[in-house]
């Protein structure tokens, strides 16, 4: 068979992803013809070009222009200005010139600029009003390098077909002008779309829909992680209702699942519906992943920074807040490759791609195995860096961190969770808030960057112990080389969802309207913090960021990044602690004339809106377009302040 296999927008383009790689190698094994194409990183360049970006700016202009001419403004009307004004005052009149200018920096065409503080951050603000531009553009689209959806996205199959429609689709003049045109010369019998993080999924369904009006022969198959987490928790029936464009998906892991689907068609028989992937207990039988075909020289860095799954699914597993991966609760059961044969792939990608520095890109590594591999690596006299995730162990003493960082071993990320003992307890974490700070010290006296993730707002968790993980972080801010503080997000799939009663929840629901489960809420039994309590949180947070040079996803400065990899690797794992200097430049903003009062009509929609959507998922529990259209009715227009 001849398989086409494709990796939407949008995600990280600053590196490829391992999937579309390890399903070549499969499907090559088993006899087949692949070809491999990350549509992401592709599309990003298609929209970034000049002429994309002109053509955003008019859009933005002619529409900002009708709003300024209307007497009065409805509240998504004010939404929609403010969206169209703070797109086009982020971008200016030279945002094309400053974003070729910023590509240049990031791929390292200019020697040195791109690990130059003034120089990156201007290059990576330049890409971000880029972005908020095409937003705007296609308004009331949401679109970075980490999200593309619509308010509404994935509510029912209704929703979707009108969020995959051109006018919506920011990437669509790239799949018509040439990754359409380019798959149908290659004659694909299958066609493959790999959707790994949840920002892929609208971007994911609205390429499907163009594939399947443009090769309506070809089997068109979707799979990877956020497909199967979005699917796994339906009925059989609703499950078929969310599958269309496609023909068939695959949930869980889809090696032997699509290569099963094309030896069926080779017979002359077309999979049809949800198929279950069989998990791959020995990941020896595994081949090394591909990359040949992709083009790494499309990816915004200086060098490839190359992803490979050591390991699978988690050790421990047992951690009450998770659903990650291919799992349909909790996470997959952990195996890994062989340290020997993980190293012969390191050196044989090396080869391939000249790459120096590689992502474990799994769920957690077992410390046995990453010792393993750094034996080996100093043994071999390789010369690879590498890093991936963690779990803060109490066998991470110095001894051994001084081996891994010997064998190579750059960065880890570590999952600490909280600094409260009570609250890791309840979690069944299994670690105590001393063996991070053990493991913290022990990796970075060893020279490794130590990234720490944490969260707070798990059930039950007070003030107190909500600042007893930001006192952690703070105690460890000179060994630490980045930190994340989210907020607990609950996710179908975990034990807290399961059994809500017993982590102090006193009922969980799903929205009416909402057909595919794509969020969960709670109620505490009771209240654990106040909004009070939250800001005391929140400012203690913010206060302890200023001390690193933290950037959003996925720029330097931003956990387990191609480019900070790139930067520990150059600048040593310091190279984000902020010692006075200015991370995030302040970008000038150009002054727009106005009728309207911005800054008032912020205050006003921002918190309507905010409003608007408590009422529908906390009172109401029911979501559809007509019902909020129906609040936002009710909301105060805004009037010009001036003639």
């Amino acid at each position: 068979m001849r398989v086409a296999l494709i990796y939407p927008p949008t995600a990280d383009p600053t590196m490829p992803y391992v999937s579309l790689p390890l399903l070549t190698a499969v499907l090559r094994q088993a006899g087949h013809t692949v070809r491999q194409v990350d549509a992401n990183v592709e599309g990003w360049r298609h929209v970034l070009r000049p002429r994309s970006l002109q053509r955003a700016s008019n859009r933005c202009q002619e529409q900002l222009r009708k709003l300024e001419a209307m007497p009065s403004l409805s509240h998504t009307q004010q939404l929609h200005y403010l969206a169209l004004h703070e797109a086009l005052s982020d971008a200016g009149p030279h945002i094309a010139a400053e974003v070729e200018q910023g590509i240049a920096t990031l791929t390292g065409r200019e020697s040195g600029t791109f690990y130059d503080d003034g120089q990156y951050g201007g290059a990576v603000a330049a890409l971000d009003a880029a972005a908020r531009l095409l937003a705007a553009a296609h308004w009331p689209v949401a679109l970075d390098f980490l999200q593309y959806r619509s308010p509404f996205s994935f509510l029912d199959a209704a929703q979707i077909r009108t969020d995959s429609k051109p006018a919506m689709d920011p990437f669509r003049s790239y799949y018509e002008a040439d990754l359409l045109p380019r798959i149908a010369a290659f004659a694909p019998d299958v066609i493959g779309i790999s959707v790994v993080f949840p920002g892929q999924l609208m971007g994911a369904w609205s390429l499907a829909r163009a594939i399947k009006e443009a090769m309506p022969a070809a089997l068109l198959v979707g799979g990877g992680p956020a497909l199967t987490q979005r699917m796994a928790p339906l009925s059989e029936a609703v499950r078929l209702e969310l599958l269309a464009p496609f023909d068939t998906a695959v949930l869980f892991e889809g090696e032997r699942g699509l290569v099963a689907i094309c030896e069926e068609l080779a017979a002359g028989r077309r999979t049809a519906g949800v198929v279950v992937g069989e998990r791959v207990e020995d990941l020896a039988t595994v081949p090394c992943p591909h990359f040949s075909g992709l083009d790494l020289s499309l990816y915004l860095s200086p060098e490839p920074v190359i992803p490979y799954d050591a390991s699978r699914g988690c050790y421990w597993g047992r951690c009450a807040f998770c659903h990650y991966g291919l799992s349909d609760c909790g996470t997959a059961p952990y195996r890994e490759r062989p340290a020997a044969r993980i190293v012969a792939d390191l050196r044989r990608l090396k080869e391939q791609t000249g790459a120096r520095i590689f992502y474990f890109s799994h769920d957690s590594m077992a410390p046995r195995l990453a010792l393993a591999v750094a034996r080996q690596v100093r043994e071999l006299g390789l010369d690879v860096r590498w890093a991936g995730d963690i779990r803060p162990e109490p066998t991470l003493d110095a001894e051994r961190c001084r081996e891994l960082a010997a064998g190579g071993a750059l960065a880890f990320s570590l999952g600490i969770e909280s600094g409260s003992a009570r609250v890791l307890r309840i979690m069944d974490k299994g670690l105590s808030p001393e063996d991070a700070r053990s493991a913290v010290r022990a990796m970075a006296r060893a020279g490794i960057a130590v990234e720490a993730m944490t969260f707070t707002d798990f059930p039950t968790e007070t003030r107190q112990e909500a600042l007893e993980t930001v006192r952690v972080l703070d105690s460890m801010r000179d060994e630490l080389s980045l930190f994340i503080c989210g907020e607990f997000a609950l996710t179908a799939g975990s034990r807290v969802a399961a059994s809500p009663s017993g982590f102090g929840l006193a009922e969980t629901w799903s929205v009416d309207g909402d057909r595919f489960r794509t969020a969960l809420f709670y109620r505490e039994q009771r209240a654990s913090k106040s909004d009070r309590d939250r800001e005391a949180v929140l400012d203690a947070v913010l206060s302890l960021s200023r001390r690193f040079c933290l950037r959003g996803y996925p720029w330097a400065g931003s956990l387990s990044t191609a480019h900070t990899l790139l930067w520990y690797d150059r600048r040593g794992p310091g190279a984000f602690r902020a010692g006075g200097r200015q991370c995030v430049p302040a970008r000038t903003r150009e002054r727009l004339r106005s009728r309207y009062d911005v800054n008032a009509m912020e205050r006003q929609a921002f918190a309507a809106e905010a409003d608007i959507w408590d009422r529908l998922t906390r009172v109401e529990r029911a979501v559809s377009p007509e019902r909020y259209r129906a609040q936002a009715a009710l909301q105060p227009r805004a009037r010009p302040a001036r003639g």
